[in-house]
């Protein structure tokens, strides 16, 4: 079994989480996206209660079994409160706490490096020293390890041990993890219901052009040579991330007719950039390149420090993100400006070719939980089933993803705190990586009461009531989720990390390419991923489909 995972993880050595965002500081409770999907139907009504001083029940008697020693993961994110580590904080010795008194359960964390966790990750278990959880947003990495025998079966665990998993993230257990009638993790269940990527406008710029917001590609080309030629600065501000396609790929979607739910499926979010349609998308990404309307050296600002900095200084005049990523940097920036001027703003202008909207929404599932079957005992796998239980419950996971000295605003929502009393108090930078079940608090998808909230939260005075309701306005414009099934074909568990890899080289690549040269590099560029497996890839998920409809 462990040279079968070993070559199946070869394929996936260098696993990128293509539709990964980043959070934000400010009073939504985001997480990491990916190209995983959920059914394009699904619809959420948060309806949980939290309250700061609830406690879980005290567990039956047979909860509290013989002590067991389990080990589990979190990122890294260097960002630990002085005195503290990732590992040991005040967040982690609550929880330890908790569990020691709940259960007779001694937990200890190790930690992995956020920005390279799916190879960490691939390395213990190939290794067998993986902790007793681990985690992934990627479903060809889960499909991997679950395909080859890496993973507990948790169909048993999670009828016995699972009751707070199904009553409070049932949403999020989609038969996504499921292989067959087996159980092979379960899913974060997601907070606020988002956009996976946004784009935003400086409308300062538009006031100073005396042009209205667009709300079409035609409207934002005239926008951008109006930025250019009064020397405002960069019309679209983009990095070169080589783990992410959130900078291109809503306008390169705009590009494609979407006919039917096979269409869909075929190529989902991770094949659009070459979906029919795409390619027109991306020539007119290039002419606007060559025209000095793109930020010239993107593909060098790998770690999109220049580009965040170009945001907060005031530089760039349009940006295509995740989500809520830029709200800090456009934080810094506004409160140069004042609030008033509300200089980036939320806007929808990718038409279709009908002249509606598509804006792919994040899925109520995120990440793939999962228990090692190598390096798990069956009493470590009880006890690990017990503790995702607990985190499950929104009266426990509020007290980590806010810590327990959590305070509520008059509209019932917790209170992010802020960075300096969270390590004044030794609680880590980001204790949304210890929430790793529940965000679904109760309040996070009234959107009125969301965009109060995050008026009264932020730290610096950057937005009012009025942008956050306009935020999710546009965001909810055109709202889509692609069609996904809880299977990965041997074409796509074979070739599908190296051509998620090859896919944003061969982007960057046409963007970049002289206007005279388009055409030659688009083709040779699509024929390498055409070569590399990509055709096998689109072709055995049009297979699937037809033969499950």
């Amino acid at each position: 079994m462990k040279k079968k995972l070993l070559a199946t993880l070869l394929s996936a050595a260098m696993v990128v989480g293509a539709m990964t965002g980043c959070g934000s500081s400010s009073g939504t409770t985001t997480a990491d996206t990916t190209t995983t999907t959920d059914n394009a139907t699904q619809t959420t009504d948060a309806t949980q209660t939290t309250d700061a001083t609830a406690t879980t029940e005290a567990p039956a008697e047979d909860l509290k079994g013989d002590e067991v020693d389990i080990t589990v993961m979190v990122w890294d994110r260097g960002n630990a409160a002085p005195n503290t580590t990732t590992e040991d904080n005040a967040l982690t010795q609550w929880i330890q706490q908790q569990m020691k008194d709940l259960y007779n359960i001694n937990v200890s964390y190790v930690s992995v490096p956020r920005s390279e966790s799916d190879d960490k990750v691939n390395i213990m278990m190939s290794g067998g020293t993986a902790p007793n959880i681990v985690m992934t947003y990627s479903q060809d990495l889960f499909y991997n390890y679950a395909s080859s025998g890496a993973l507990r079966d948790l169909s048993d665990l999670y009828k016995q041990y699972g009751s707070n998993i199904e009553q409070y993230c049932g949403e999020a257990q989609t038969g996504i993890a499921d292989l067959g009638d087996q159980k092979f993790a379960v899913m974060k269940q997601r907070g606020t219901e988002n956009a996976r990527h946004t784009a935003y406008i400086r409308k300062d710029w538009l006031d100073q052009l005396g042009m209205d917001v667009p709300k079409t590609k035609e409207e934002l080309g005239k926008y951008l040579y109006a930025v250019k030629d009064a020397g405002l600065g960069t019309p679209w501000g983009m990095s070169g991330r080589a783990d992410t396609e959130k900078m291109y790929l809503n306008f390169l979607g705009s590009y494609v007719d979407i006919p039917d739910d096979k269409f869909a499926y075929t190529y989902a979010e991770a094949y659009m950039a070459v979906a029919p349609g795409a390619k027109d998308g991306l020539k007119q990404l290039n002419t606007w390149y060559n025209d000095g309307l793109i930020t010239q050296d993107f593909p060098t600002d790998t770690d999109e420090s220049v580009f965040l900095a170009d945001v907060a200084n005031g530089k760039i005049g349009f940006v295509l993100d995740d989500t809520t990523h830029i709200w800090d940097s456009t934080a810094v920036l506004n409160t140069t400006l004042g609030a008033e001027d509300a200089s980036f703003i939320p806007v929808q202008c990718f038409d279709l070719p009908d002249g509606s909207y598509r804006t792919p929404y994040e899925y109520r599932y995120a990440m793939f939980v999962m228990i090692p079957q190598e390096t798990t005992s069956d009493e470590q796998a009880v006890a690990c089933m017990k503790y995702l239980n607990w985190l499950a419950d929104p009266a426990n996971a509020v007290q980590v993803r806010y810590t327990p000295d959590l305070t509520y605003n008059d509209l019932g929502v917790a209170v992010e705190p802020s960075t300096a009393d969270k390590e004044a108090k030794g609680y880590p930078g980001t204790c949304d990586d210890l929430c790793i079940m529940n965000l679904n608090f109760d309040w996070v998808n009234n959107y009125d009461t969301m965009s109060e909230s995050n008026y009264q939260t932020q730290e610096q005075d950057w937005a009012s009531v009025d942008w956050y309701k306009n935020y999710y306005t546009v965001c909810q414009t055109g709202k889509y989720r692609f069609p996904v099934y809880g299977y990965v074909s041997d074409e796509q568990a074979t070739y599908g990390t190296d051509i998620k890899n090859k896919m944003l080289s061969f982007v960057y690549t046409c963007i970049c390419a002289p206007a005279d040269q388009f055409e030659s590099v688009y083709e040779s560029g699509y024929q390498e991923l055409v070569n590399s497996g990509l055709q096998k890839i689109l072709d055995s998920r049009a297979a699937y489909y037809d033969s499950i409809n």
